[in-house]
């Protein structure tokens, strides 16, 4: 095989998704943009935070989510991934810097919202597969995925018990609607 039929190759497979059921490329374009930013979220928490609980909780979560990325780079070709990966980082970073300055209640809640939204939008995925016994690896693994995440979801909000203050609640709601936008991009670019 020549050195150009090989890199042919290479550019083929980067781009193959024959594999995938084409209604969810873009969804699953989108998850792998944010396993990314969750990546990035815990990453932050642990520059930022100095607090023991807190720290544990985020190398915990973090290897999860490392996990999760791994799972979506093999399921997504490299050419077939979000072009805004560099954005995703940085908007992971300061998720999960910023409340990581205002102690665990901050970060918990943070956490909280940001799974909470993840979970609804595995659900619309594992919607659209059941009854498509072609795709169960695919729903497998997106019910995987979306059971680490509750259970994100359900430790961050133990953890930081009765109703957040205003501020935490504001916060919260910008990171949901950030999470509806990043959505939306990922899917598209």
């Amino acid at each position: 095989m020549t050195t150009a039929t090989s890199a042919l190759q290479r550019v083929k497979s980067a781009w193959n998704i024959d594999h995938l059921p084409a209604d969810l490329v873009a969804d699953l374009r989108s998850d792998h943009a944010g396993e990314t930013g969750a990546v990035w979220i815990y990453r932050g928490i642990l520059m930022v935070s100095r607090d023991a609980a807190v720290r544990e909780f985020a190398q915990r979560h973090m290897h999860t989510e490392q996990e999760h990325l791994a799972r979506m780079c093999d399921l997504l070709p490299p050419l077939r991934r979000s072009i805004l990966l560099l954005p995703w980082c940085a908007a992971g970073w300061l998720t999960g810097a910023l409340p990581a300055l205002f102690g665990p209640r901050a970060v918990f809640g943070t956490i909280a919202a940001v799974e909470t939204f993840v979970d609804q939008h595995y659900q619309a995925q594992i919607d659209l597969l059941q009854g498509r016994p072609d795709h169960r690896a695919l729903l497998d693994t997106l019910l995987t995925c979306q059971e680490d995440e509750c259970h994100h979801r359900d430790e961050a909000t133990s953890l930081s018990p009765g109703a957040p203050h205003w501020l935490l609640r504001a916060w919260c709601a910008v990171v949901g609607t950030g999470s509806v936008v990043a959505v939306h991009l990922a899917r598209r670019l």
